[in-house]
């Protein structure tokens, strides 16, 4: 891969991790205390649901840390390794946990008969996301095994 192309990447996922960063802390809090107000019946819901959504940021950042780290991994051309195969792994695992949260989440509004119809099309645009990124890199992660298996036979063939 072209170290343009790996720079961007960098940057875009900068980018993506601080953009969340500053909904978490400057814009979930107040939409939160809007909402409370807007709907007092179900203000005691205020706080719960603000963990639940911070509660995702921490997979968030960490499957964004494991990206990080795979882009050092391809940019020392080191890309078929155990180390591709161990980060693409623990963003699989991120993804499942975020997916989880969510429709946690969304089941838990539906028993209080709190659900939105926006905000539940929010979660679960948000939930699908996270499937498919789950399955696009357990799919990435057995090629990339497969294709390690290939290189260690090729290797061990003289």
């Amino acid at each position: 891969m072209k170290q343009g192309n790996i720079i961007f990447l960098k940057t875009a996922v900068f980018v993506i991790g601080t953009v969340i960063l500053g909904l978490c802390i400057f814009a979930l809090p107040v939409l939160a205390k809007y909402s409370a107000e807007m709907n007092p019946e179900f203000a005691y819901l205020q706080y719960p649901v603000l963990i639940g959504l911070y509660l995702t940021a921490i997979p968030f950042y960490i499957a964004l840390y494991q990206t990080l780290r795979l882009l050092k991994i391809i940019q020392e051309k080191n890309t078929f390794s155990e180390g591709t195969v161990k980060r693409l792994g623990l963003i699989k695992h991120c993804a499942s946990m975020i997916v989880v949260i969510y429709l946690l989440g969304l089941i838990l509004l539906l028993s209080q008969n709190a659900l939105h119809p926006g905000i539940a099309l929010i979660g679960l645009i948000v939930a699908f996301t996270s499937i498919a990124i789950r399955f696009f890199s357990s799919l990435i992660q057995v090629l990339l095994k497969n294709a390690l298996k290939q290189k260690l036979e090729n290797d061990l063939t003289i």
